[in-house]
């Protein structure tokens, strides 16, 4: 007789809970998500519903993202988590983090926005500008301040740190000339207007690779996705789904399974990825794939 969904995660706790030493009813898998306005956060959401819909209790923890949620992993506070893949890079090749990849999930695109009437048509302008890059702890910051390495501006810009809201608050407001964003393509926060637009990365993308490897690449933001009517070349950094490496395998192996077989629902971004590919999802660089995201990834190949 087939094992159910439901029977299944209600094994992995088991076994999550026997390597832990504490009982079953106390188990509860700790998520950690993002920043409102952004896709990790109702990503997270669902995906923890579809695990607790097969009898899992699960915490999921609002964050900054990406650093802050490796930070959480390798600590101990958190046991899966959303990062991008440079930040996940960096966790594991520089700091020696103790965290594993479930899955490459999706494409997320480096947004470089300013208003539409603004006279800044390409980064290297923004040298003395103020400039939002996002909060302290988020994968935003990461990429953004290396975009801006790259660029090799004259002069050091006025860096402000909001969240994507406060960011179009700030550009709206003239607090800020510019703006970056990471996240799939459209971002809602940013599809319904009509009076910004991006500036193009795409000159950056060969730097950034030679700098820092392959967690960056070539993407195009698709013509008329904020009103445009040409397509805007970006930076591309993928998203993966992390855990933390001392994770019980069976409890990987759950969540990747259930991430799979929950994909319809899930929604994930329409980028490269979005429809959580198998094949795409093994390709995690040097951030190595948990055991039991392995395992599973084994299952389906035969």
């Amino acid at each position: 007789m087939p094992i159910s969904r439901r029977t299944l995660l209600g094994l992995a706790v088991l076994a999550a809970a026997g390597c832990s030493g504490s009982g079953d009813d106390s188990f509860e898998l700790r998520l950690a998500t993002g920043l409102a306005g952004g896709p990790y956060r109702p990503l997270g959401d669902r995906l923890a519903q579809e695990l607790r819909d097969g009898g899992m209790r699960v915490k999921v923890m609002p964050t900054a993202a990406s650093v802050q949620n490796l930070t959480m992993m390798a600590d101990g506070l958190a046991d899966a988590g959303f990062a991008l893949a440079d930040s996940a890079d960096d966790a594991v090749r520089v700091h020696r983090r103790p965290v594993a990849a479930l899955a490459r999930m999706y494409m997320n695109y480096a947004h470089l926005v300013v208003l539409k009437d603004s006279a800044i048509t390409t980064v290297q302008q923004l040298a003395g500008k103020a400039v939002s890059i996002g909060v302290e702890g988020s994968g935003t910051a990461v990429t953004a301040a290396r975009v801006l390495a790259a660029a090799g501006l004259t002069r050091v810009p006025e860096l402000a740190r909001l969240d994507l809201d406060a960011s179009i608050e700030a550009l709206l407001g003239g607090r800020v000339e510019a703006f970056f964003w990471s996240g799939g393509v459209p971002t809602p926060a940013l599809a319904t207007r009509d009076d910004v637009r991006l500036v193009s990365l795409e000159a950056l993308v060969p730097v950034l690779r030679r700098r820092f490897g392959p967690v960056y690449e070539d993407a195009s933001v698709p013509a008329g996705t904020y009103g445009g009517t040409r397509s805007v070349r970006t930076v591309g950094t993928p998203s993966y789904l992390m855990c933390r490496s001392s994770l019980s395998a069976d409890l990987a192996y759950t969540i990747t399974g259930t991430l799979f077989s929950s994909r319809d629902r899930l929604q994930a971004p329409s980028a490269p990825g979005g429809r959580l590919d198998e094949r795409y999802a093994i390709g995690t660089g040097v951030v190595p794939l948990h055991p039991g995201a392995a395992r599973y990834y084994r299952s389906v190949y035969g």
